[in-house]
């Protein structure tokens, strides 16, 4: 059995002036749940940050993940961003507030910013194939 101990997610994304705190907080709880998040504010930008654990903090996703039909690409994504214990991705804040998975690059790709998640695992390799697992080839 491949153990997955010690989950933490991580959650953070940028507030921009023109954006609603409530909105962003809509929008990441539509893709992963209920994450408690909480509102730290500086002299230049206000961000939302969020921290769970285990591995009932990713149900939501993973669920979406199969509704939408997505395993493939975001199994690639997973991959992709796999540096020692721990995943990171980026999701489209805008197509999240909608309820839907939009992977999206760190920097440049929306005008608003995307929603970065961290997820810190004992066995990242055995959370992909959870989340994603390989879909039959034809």
């Amino acid at each position: 059995m491949n153990r997955m101990d010690k989950i933490k997610i991580t959650v953070e994304a940028a507030v921009n002036p023109t954006e609603d705190v409530d909105k962003v907080k809509i929008a990441v709880h539509k893709v992963l749940g209920e994450i408690p998040l909480q509102v730290l504010n500086d002299q230049y930008e206000a961000r939302l940050f969020g921290r769970k654990e285990g591995l009932k903090a990713l149900v939501t996703f993973r669920d979406l993940l199969r509704r939408e039909l997505i395993l493939d690409a975001a199994r690639r994504v997973l991959f992709s961003g796999l540096r020692g214990d721990t995943i990171t991705f980026y999701l489209n804040k805008q197509v999240a507030y909608v309820g839907h998975v939009s992977f999206s690059q760190p920097e440049g790709e929306s005008p608003l910013g995307p929603i970065r998640v961290d997820i810190q695992c004992d066995n990242p390799r055995a959370l992909i194939n959870w989340l994603a697992p390989k879909t039959a080839q034809r």
